[in-house]
């Protein structure tokens, strides 16, 4: 059985990092697309986080990977009831209707 190599792990989260990147600068359609590209782009620097602490032996990396996604959970849900009420006052999740709430 082959052995994964850190460069292989690297691939993997530097696609799952561009991933993110064009789901928030090329996509651009609504407002879930673009939540759900900053979780992509946060659990790639966790596995990064991961992958570094593992190839290390040191605990740190994961403890850190964790405090990441915890705090990106707690954004998330922010994200999530701001688009809720959003939605509630536009009927719509469109990026361009957001420059008719400046007040």
């Amino acid at each position: 059985m082959e052995h994964i190599t850190i460069y292989q792990l690297l691939t993997l989260s530097i696609s799952l990092f561009i991933c993110g990147l064009w789901g928030i600068v090329v996509v651009r359609k609504n407002l879930i697309v673009i939540l759900i590209a900053l979780e992509l782009l946060a659990l790639s620097v966790s596995l990064n986080f991961i992958f570094f602490s593992v190839v290390h032996d040191d605990i740190l990396g994961q403890i850190f990977a964790l405090l990441v996604l915890a705090t990106v959970g707690a954004e998330s849900a922010i994200g999530l009831a701001i688009l809720v009420s959003f939605y509630r006052l536009t009927s719509d999740i469109s990026i361009d209707i957001i420059s008719n709430l400046k007040g």
